[in-house]
Order: C-alpha cells, then structure tokens, then sequence
C-alpha cells in the first residue's frame, strides 16, 4: 500500500503546483489568520479543496488532516490518515519567492509510511515511502555525513539558537533559512546542508513528509527532546524537530537537554 499512496500523493502534488502557480505573483486574495497563524491566500484553499476531494476520493478510508480545514476528532478513529500542508511557506507565495512547497503524507498508526513534498515554482519534487528510497527528481538522496556539530550549516531561525534553549552551551554552527519547513527538511536529507531544527512546537502537516523523507535519508529525527515523533495525535502537534546526522542529533540533544 505505500507504493500506491506514493503514487497517488505524487500525481496529487503536481496537480496541487499546477494550482498554486496559476495564483503565484498575481493579484489574489490573502487573509490574515490573526495571532501567529500566519496567512492564507485564495491559492491555499484552492488547492486544500482539490487535495480533499481527490484524496479522500482514492482513499475513502481514511482520515484527514490539513491546516486549512477545520480539524474533527474523526480522524483519530482511523488509523490511517493524510497530513497535508496545501502550501508550506505561504508567505514565501504571498512574496513571489520560489521556496514554498506542498506537504503530502500519509500516517499508519501514528508513524508516516509515503510522503511528497513539492516545490512547483522550482519544479522539484522530493519522494519517499517506508518500501521505497527517498528521491529528488527521481535521483536517490543521501543526509550528510559530517559527524561534528560546530561548524555545521543548519538551517534554523536566529530565535533558535538563544543561550536559554540550550542548557548545555548553543553550538557554534553556520545558519541558513528558507520558508518552508518541509523543504527545509528535503534539504538536510539531501545533504545541501548539514541538517535542521526548529525548537518551537510545530505543527504536524508542516513535518510528517519531510520527515520520512529525512529519515529515510539517514538523519535522525525527532522532537528537540530526542523523543520519536508520532503523528495524527489530539493536538497535532510536535514539541519542535531535529533533522541531523546521527552524531550531530546526539550532541544536540545532550546540548538542548543538558544531559
């Protein structure tokens, strides 16, 4: 089964870019979600309704999860669920940059088993499935090797590397940034950098593709307290995520928890 929601997840993402692209830097409608939700523009809601309908439509079993759709206990009765982001990065869209993505996954019991996240302005798409090797563009990827944490170039925010997050000293590393958390992810599984993290809770649709993606690439990842990350729980939500090489994640760990 996770060969074919692969399948179907990929084939969904694309139709997801054809949408976005036709709203991407022209005039469009945008709200303010109010607090720290951020924005929602007419090109999420247009694409969180064909994923809906197209998904649930193929897997009729199975339960939902979007940011940009009321969220229902339902979903906690099944144990199979789609975690969608429609647009992971909407600022980024709103701005006209090209590092917003879609986040397609799938969780079985609470553990993602086939993910796609892709970005349509750049036209790349990043693949994986419990059965199946993580790929960009079809082309197998690998995490970076490094095994020291300073000097590592993560992405992550400023926020992120306060003295009083991390007990056990804030590591001298090389920061980077994009929008999107998801592709955040893809790039640490692909090695263009040495890993991620964001020390905030995070929520679910924005982390269950890249982070069978990144895992399958050979990073460690979990919450910023070392813990497995589970998905479709009440809150939908992750206490923060670390994307690393296993000997990075380690010391990161120990520095954030002051083990």
């Amino acid at each position: 089964m996770p060969a074919r929601d692969l399948a179907l997840l990929t084939e969904a993402a694309r139709e997801a870019g054809r949408i976005a692209l036709r709203f991407w830097r022209r005039e469009h409608k945008v709200w303010d979600k109010g607090g720290e939700h951020g924005p929602v523009t007419e090109a999420d809601l247009a694409v969180n309704d064909m994923l809906k309908a197209r998904l649930l439509a193929a897997r009729p079993g199975y339960g939902w999860l979007s940011e940009e759709t009321p969220d229902s206990a339902e979903r906690l009765a099944v144990d199979t669920v789609f975690i969608v982001d429609p647009i992971d990065g909407t600022r980024a869209f709103v701005a006209g940059e090209e590092s917003f993505a879609h986040s397609l996954a799938v969780a079985h019991q609470g553990r993602v088993t086939a993910a796609v996240v892709y970005l349509p302005a750049l036209d790349r798409i990043y693949t994986a499935s419990e059965t199946a090797s993580p790929m960009k563009d079809g082309q197998p990827i690998m995490a970076s090797g490094r095994e020291r944490l300073e000097g590592a170039n993560i992405l992550t925010t400023k926020a992120n590397l306060v003295p009083e997050k991390w007990p056990g000293g804030v590591p001298e590393i090389t920061r980077s940034f994009r929008a999107s958390l998801a592709y955040r992810m893809c790039l640490a599984a692909e090695g263009r950098f040495d890993g991620m993290l964001t020390l905030r809770d995070t929520w679910e649709w924005d982390i269950a593709a890249g982070s069978l993606i990144a895992e399958r690439a050979g990073a460690a990842v979990t919450d910023r307290l070392g813990n497995a990350l589970r998905f479709n729980t009440p809150g939908a939500m992750a206490a923060g995520v670390l994307a690393l090489p296993p000997k990075l994640h380690a010391d990161a760990v120990a520095r954030l928890t002051g083990a």
